[in-house]
């Protein structure tokens, strides 16, 4: 039971597959005519996964576009569920994938503030202590009390990041923040990254940025074709990823 316990996450034997229709009919009419001519390919996105995060670890995950790493994200955090094998995490888990999922335009950001928090698990009485470093957080201050709908993108991927960043999890999963915002909000990003890392949380890290690998990552993981192609210090996988995609 006490190895169990300094696990963060277990993935076993995961596979996911993906249903992919062609030709497929619109209309009664074409339903009737071409009954039989609509073609389904079964998409393996990842076949026979096993991989075993550890508490602390700060994991990479890295491929090029269609390899899987971002299905095998969506995964660890139950957006979509595996075909075969089972997927396990130990610890209050938050993701940074679906942004601002749980937003509602026509309200204000601080009452997303608390509908967003609040699926992230946190009562009431725990956004209000820290609704006002939240807010801190996305800069965003002056706009608050104005409806989300009023937002720019930047703005919005802002007060998200914020809510996600600030809800105290031991499990992080993070796909992509250098997309959030401006140069300066993404810098303050990673710095808050850096904060977490050296508080001991565990974070799984997607991105196509190496330098961000080699600057969070202690280990990093190359997804290749939905198998796991290398698994190890994050410097040398690197280089051997770049090496095999010149």
């Amino acid at each position: 039971m006490q190895e169990v316990t300094e696990k963060a996450i277990i993935v076993k034997n995961v596979t996911k597959t993906f249903n992919v229709f062609y030709d497929k009919t619109n209309t009664i009419k074409e339903r009737i005519l071409f009954w039989n001519k609509s073609k389904k390919e079964v998409r393996t996105v990842l076949k026979d996964i096993n991989l075993t995060v550890n508490k602390g670890e700060v994991v990479g995950l890295i491929g090029v576009n269609g390899s899987g790493k971002s299905t095998l994200l969506k995964l660890m955090t139950k957006i979509i569920y595996p075909n075969k094998g089972t997927l396990e995490t130990y610890g209050k888990l938050t993701s940074l994938l679906e942004l601002g999922a749980g937003f509602h335009p026509d309200f204000s950001g601080r009452e997303n503030i608390y509908f967003n928090a609040s699926i992230f698990g946190l009562t009431r009485k725990e956004i209000n202590k820290r609704i006002d470093q939240i807010i801190e957080f996305s800069e965003l201050q002056e706009f608050i009390d104005n409806p989300v709908r009023t937002y720019s993108s930047g703005m919005y991927m802002r007060l998200a990041f914020s809510v996600a960043i600030n809800v105290d999890a031991e499990i992080l999963l993070i796909d992509e923040i250098l997309s959030v915002g401006d140069q300066h909000f993404q810098e303050k990003c990673f710095q808050k990254i850096e904060d977490l890392k050296n508080e001991g949380k565990t974070i799984v890290f997607v991105s196509h940025g190496m330098s961000s690998v080699k600057r969070f990552c202690t280990r990093t993981v190359w997804i290749s074709n939905g198998i796991i192609e290398k698994d190890g210090e994050t410097n040398s996988v690197v280089d051997t990823y770049l090496k095999a995609t010149e």
